[in-house]
């Protein structure tokens, strides 16, 4: 039996989970409450509780279990938490690991001004969560080196789906149409993220991916189109320069790229969800914007 396990089940790994469990894989996740807890166990993902720090029993016998595994966990100053100084070899941990997934961020390409990037673009990160990802996905892919095992890096664009998306926004009236000259963003549906990873794993594939849509687009353009779909008016502009905005928040304007997903496609995977303007109808008809 193939048993995945989610190392951070959250918006990704639940959905991550849900599709490998359609493809008849059993699936456990960790999750640090009882409450989230309950949310996988109605999803049929087996919950473990862990901190990112403590290595239970119950988390060890998941790792015995795996041979499919997702980390999903953001590493901090100390790194990501399977590497540590002190921690257990994976090997040991996993003994039966026949393909490893690592979830990153686009973020660590850092700022191209709009240019494309793909997987062969040198590195620039910016910020300090984009520096310790690359980090985290220097030390994944040196184990799967040194393993023999296929590890992939899937390097994430901005993640929407049900219950997080621009509908939603629009609905309870926090969407906003921030205007910066030139600026664009790559977009994924979590679906597509559950739907790469299972393709990366069943195909056994290794290496750098990035997991993004089709159209690098204005953000404002997706809020425009929310509105349409849901028969609101068109927020109206707000200049980059002038909005109030969290620290964190303008930080993602400080970084304009076009990403590529043509190295995935060209491997055989097909999105269910190439654009936002597809993918938000569909959330749209099918109610489950809501989530």
């Amino acid at each position: 039996m193939k048993h995945l396990l989610i190392l951070g089940a959250g918006f990704s790994g639940k959905a991550i989970g849900e599709t490998f469990r359609a493809a008849g894989y059993t699936v456990s996740g960790t999750t640090r409450s009882e409450e989230k807890a309950e949310s996988l166990r109605a999803l049929g993902i087996e919950p473990v509780l862990y901190d990112g720090n403590d290595l239970s029993d119950t988390l060890a016998a998941a790792m015995a279990r795996a041979t499919h595994v997702v980390q999903s966990i953001a590493p901090g100053r100390d790194g990501d938490p399977l590497f540590r100084a002190g921690s257990p070899a994976l090997s040991t941990l996993m003994p039966k690991l026949a393909w490893a997934g690592y979830l990153s961020t686009v973020g660590v390409y850092g700022d191209h001004k709009g240019a494309w990037v793909d997987e062969d673009t040198p590195l620039n990160p910016v910020s300090t969560r984009s520096i310790e990802r690359v980090e985290a996905e220097n030390h994944w892919l040196a184990f799967g080196q040194a393993s023999g095992l296929p590890v992939a890096v899937l390097r994430l664009s901005g993640i929407y789906g049900p219950g997080r998306n621009a509908l939603r926004n629009i609905e309870e009236g926090t969407a906003r149409r921030l205007i910066k000259k030139d600026q664009v963003f790559n977009r994924i549906r979590v679906e597509d993220i559950g739907g790469s990873a299972l393709f990366l794993a069943e195909q056994g594939l290794g290496g750098i991916w990035n997991i993004t849509d089709d159209e690098p687009g204005p953000p404002q353009d997706v809020v425009a189109e929310a509105a349409r779909l849901m028969g609101y008016p068109v927020p109206p502009d707000i200049s980059f320069e002038t909005a109030e905005l969290s620290p964190m928040a303008r930080s993602f304007y400080g970084e304009n790229k076009r990403v590529s997903n043509a190295k995935l496609r060209a491997a055989g995977f097909g999105f269910r969800y190439p654009n936002y303007r597809v993918s938000l109808a569909e959330l749209h008809s099918s109610g489950r914007w809501r989530g």
